[in-house]
């Protein structure tokens, strides 16, 4: 474990040990606060949060984590990499911190994970948001780039930057050195199980479906110009009673990287409502 004292900024850094794989986590802000939780997406880590969390951690508990396969945390080939699954090791990791109730925030698949664990946790789950999630598989635009080839794995800087390029739309964005390394770090294995995954369970039954049926305060963020998932299928969770819908013009798939600013000033005012302190 790691931990570092910037005053009333607290960051701690640990991996906790769990039965069926070891999670990467990241602590920022008072422990007294209210507590939220990113879940990054397929491909990615807790970093893609990074210049998001100084803005959060005024007002709560942030705690990111490495999915299993991801980042920092184990990549076992012998372990699932369901969307229940990694739900699961997440709810596990906020009983080990000692976490009650937590507004979930997830980003792309992020989101479908949080979704699971409303599912699995309501009583841990307060709220829910979700940045550019696609709400069903209509919604998904198909992709004619590249995917990598296993032969060629692990991929190179370029590589990467082609596969992820329709991540983003802000004009000259430039996806950091370290999400690149994190994705090279994966195996092949877990970055086209965990992506199929996300499929299998859309595939079941779409999101607002479920989120209906769990009765959660609901926020969906999506940068209008996403170019993975039709922003326009951000409508469907309009179904869900009471979600709050925003788009976020000149922004593609990943706003939490292409302008965190924007995308904490939505996030910020939905869990000023629906946070819950330690």
């Amino acid at each position: 474990m790691t931990v570092s004292d910037g005053g009333p900024h607290v960051k701690i850094t640990q991996t906790l040990l769990l039965d069926d794989g070891d999670i990467h986590v990241c602590q920022d802000g008072p422990r007294d606060a209210p507590a939220l939780l990113l879940i990054h997406g397929s491909a990615s880590s807790a970093r893609s949060w990074d210049s998001l969390v100084p803005m959060l951690t005024k007002s709560h508990r942030v705690i990111r984590i490495d999915l299993l396969g991801h980042g920092r945390s184990a990549k076992p080939d012998d372990r699932s990499y369901a969307t229940p699954d990694q739900a699961r090791r997440a709810g596990a990791v906020l009983d080990r911190l000692g976490v009650e109730h937590a507004i979930v925030v997830g980003h792309s698949s992020g989101g479908v994970v949080a979704t699971a664990l409303a599912e699995q946790r309501p009583d841990l789950v307060t709220a829910l948001v979700l940045i550019n999630t696609g709400p069903s598989l209509d919604a998904f635009i198909a992709q004619d780039s590249a995917a990598i080839d296993p032969s060629q794995w692990p991929p190179t800087d370029e590589q990467i930057r082609q596969f992820a390029s329709t991540g983003f739309s802000r004009p000259g964005y430039r996806l950091p050195q370290e999400l690149l390394d994190e994705m090279r770090g994966m195996t092949y294995h877990t970055l086209t199980t965990t992506m199929r995954a996300t499929s299998e369970y859309l595939m079941r039954q779409a999101l607002p479906d479920r989120l209906t049926t769990l009765g959660k305060p609901l926020l969906v963020i999506f940068g209008e110009d996403d170019r993975r998932w039709r922003s326009s299928s951000a409508a469907g969770y309009r179904a869900v009673p009471g979600a709050k819908v925003e788009l976020l013009p000149g922004l593609g798939h990943t706003p939490i990287l292409e302008d965190p600013p924007r995308t904490a000033v939505p996030l910020l005012a939905f869990t000023a409502i629906h946070a819950r302190r330690a």
